[in-house]
């Protein structure tokens, strides 16, 4: 499996994880997912200037853990696939909304 893949895994892993953990159905996260791949959907959300309906849903439900942006800083394994600006963002929004690493 390669990197790409699973990282489209975990993708498809934080949707689930949100509809059972947070009740929380990221259908357009989902769509873009199936559309244009988990590495690709990252991308976009992270490079957008605010953050996404999805990201703020989950920081409503206490659930920043479920977000793209925690998925790429808690798993150094991905960060290969993401510039350092990218992960720098990752982490300002984060830390912005209060976030605590978990693991």
């Amino acid at each position: 499996m390669t990197l790409e893949s699973e990282f489209h895994q975990e993708m498809l892993n934080i949707y689930r994880r949100a509809q059972s953990e947070a009740n929380y159905n990221a259908t357009r996260f989902l769509q873009m997912v199936a559309e244009i791949g988990g590495v690709e959907t990252a991308h976009r959300l992270i490079n957008s200037e605010n953050v996404s309906e999805g990201y703020t849903a989950l920081w409503e439900r206490g659930k920043l853990e479920l977000t793209v942006e925690a998925l790429i800083l808690e798993n150094h394994k991905f960060q290969s696939l993401f510039t350092e600006e990218q992960i720098s963002t990752c982490a300002k929004r984060l830390k912005g909304y209060g976030y605590k690493k978990n693991a």
